[in-house]
């Protein structure tokens, strides 16, 4: 084991830490604003994976094109026809059904948004199938790249990295920066005085809930040509989303930023490195309750997380 190893891990931790980022932005937003507790944030997560990959194989199948800059263009046009297809899905959700449940308690979120990811978990095996769908990654990011002498790494997970940092810059300006962002962060405050001043709260509960989907199939759709994507990946990656936003402090996207990339070191650092001190049979398992320790012991010492809503 050498230093370069143990960095190469740190970036995969990293850029596991972004792609969590984008899904605990979308969902703290929700909850922040909403007070609305999402359980099918996850299967959005899933099905902006199938979209994307779908997309992706329709438009390499009609362009017909196999020179390396024009499929990385058919890729770029894929994945943003997955978020897009996302993002009105998330939309017509919001007005069609959970605009009726923001009356009710969490119990009614939890048992209403539950039902509908298993609803989606069968829709996606009636649309896409039971079997694992892969992408290949863009033909310009397959090459590693030289970091440091004697260091390669993905292209194309720096590519990820590099997207979801521009993606967090952008989600910032957007939320400090502007007048929509300045009825986000009032809304969360106080909902009922935005409503007061004639803005068009459940227009703009729609347009929080679109944003969120669309983060999370961004997640989901660029993390596909890594990991494949198959009916119940939104339920694994729902588990972490929740340790990060319980950790950054619930509301809080600075919070859900350094929480994320807290969360992706532990969990690519302790994969990597327990089981070679504890052993294949023991590491594993004290690996996968790693982050859990970790939030526990953040919780111990700051209970609303380590920023709470309204600081970040």
């Amino acid at each position: 084991m050498t230093g370069l190893l143990i960095a190469e891990q740190i970036l995969n931790g990293v850029q596991l830490g972004i792609m969590l980022f984008l899904m605990a932005a979308g969902l703290t937003l929700i909850f922040g604003i909403m007070d609305f507790v999402n359980l099918t944030h996850g299967s959005l997560y899933m099905l902006g994976g199938f979209f994307g990959a779908q997309s992706i194989a329709w438009l390499t199948a009609l362009t017909g094109w196999t020179d390396v800059w024009p499929l990385t263009v058919v890729f770029t046009l894929g994945v943003l026809l997955g978020v897009l297809i996302t993002v009105a899905l998330g939309a017509v959700l919001e007005f069609s059904i959970f605009r009726r449940l923001y009356v009710g308690s969490h119990l009614d979120h939890v048992l209403a948004t539950f039902g509908l990811l298993l609803f989606f978990n069968e829709f996606a095996k009636i649309l896409f199938g039971s079997e694992p769908m892969d992408v290949p990654k863009p033909p310009s990011l397959i090459t590693p790249i030289e970091l440091v002498p004697g260091m390669t790494y993905s292209s194309y997970r720096l590519a990820i990295t590099a997207v979801g940092i521009a993606v967090a810059i952008g989600l910032y300006l957007l939320i400090s920066r502007t007048r929509i962002g300045m009825l986000i962060r009032a809304g969360a405050s106080n909902r009922e005085m935005v409503g007061g001043l004639g803005m068009n709260i459940n227009r703009l509960y729609t347009l929080v809930f679109a944003l969120g989907a669309g983060l999370a199939a961004l997640a989901g759709v660029m993390t596909t040509p890594l990991t494949s994507v198959q009916v119940g990946i939104g339920e694994e990656i729902m588990i972490l989303t929740f340790v990060v936003i319980v950790i950054g402090g619930i509301g809080s996207i600075r919070g859900a930023f350094f929480a994320s990339i807290l969360i992706g070191v532990i969990d690519t650092m302790g994969r990597f490195l327990l089981p070679m001190f504890l052993g294949y049979t023991a590491g594993p398992a004290v690996a996968a309750m790693a982050i859990y320790l970790a939030m526990a012991c953040v919780l111990f010492f700051r209970p609303s997380g380590l920023f709470a809503a309204g600081r970040g």
